[in-house]
This record gives C-alpha cells, sequence and structure tokens, in this order.
C-alpha cells in the first residue's frame, strides 16, 4: 500500500464522517423548521367517559404532546395541554389538592389550568372536546 492509497483511504474516512456530522446536524434543523404533518392536526383521541373518575385526571397523548382529561366533582369535564407554559415540562396531577403542578420549576395551575403561582406566564391551553354516547372525543 502507497502513500497515495493511504491518503485516499483517509480522505474517504474523513469525508464520510463529515457527511454523518452533517446529517446529525441538518435533520434534526429539518424536523424542527417543518411543520407539524397534518396527521398530527387532525387526530382525534376517544377516551370512554367512565375512564375519568370525578375528582381524577387522565392523561394522553393528543397531536404529538401530552395532555389530560379533568373530571372535577360535580360532573364537568375539561381537556388541557398538559405542557407547562413556562419551559415545557409535564404537570402532575395532585389529586388532594385538585390542581396541577409543575415539578420543574414549582409552577402550580387549578384544575381549569389557571396559573395560582410560580413562573408559568399562561395558562394551560385548553383542548375541544365533545360527549356523545359515553365516549369523550378530544380534537
Amino acid at each position: 500500500m502507497g502513500v497515495d492509497d493511504r491518503r485516499k483511504f483517509l480522505a474517504y474516512c474523513l469525508g464520510g464522517i463529515a457527511a454523518v456530522a452533517a446529517a446529525g446536524i441538518i435533520y434534526p434543523l429539518f424536523r424542527y423548521l417543518s411543520p407539524l404533518s397534518s396527521q398530527l392536526e387532525s387526530s382525534k383521541v376517544t377516551i370512554p367517559e367512565g375512564a375519568v373518575r370525578e375528582g381524577e385526571a387522565n392523561f394522553f397523548q393528543y397531536a404529538g404532546s401530552a395532555a389530560v382529561l379533568v373530571h372535577h366533582p360535580g360532573g364537568a369535564l375539561v381537556a388541557l395541554s398538559a405542557v407547562c407554559t413556562h419551559m415545557g415540562c409535564i404537570v402532575q396531577w395532585q389529586k388532594d389538592r385538585q390542581e396541577f403542578f409543575c415539578p420543574c420549576h414549582g409552577g402550580r395551575y387549578t384544575s381549569d389550568g389557571a396559573v395560582i403561582s410560580g413562573p408559568p406566564p399562561r395558562p394551560l391551553p385548553k383542548l375541544p372536546f365533545a360527549v356523545a354516547n359515553g365516549i369523550i372525543t378530544v380534537g
């Protein structure tokens, strides 16, 4: 194996490494900048009405993100995004307090998604839903 063969081999190896590194940077950037697919935007989630008892919350995936359905004492339902409006963490349901808590920075929300305390700048976004024939359809 001559010096020229070694140089060619080294050039091919370095070129391959550069191509893999470029793909590793470009692909995530492309995915971040590209709009959501129409499949995610038009998705609907169905949940049996009996799956969420009064005073409890049911977490699920909606349009590629975490969401939650809360059944208030007295029968009222509310569907919310479960993504904290401060830094994007997933909120946790505190059944004993009937409120949401963000474990990242201590934000607290009411069961309707309104900010109680902490750094969240906005309430949790509400999601559209309908109830028919014992089935809750979110979306």
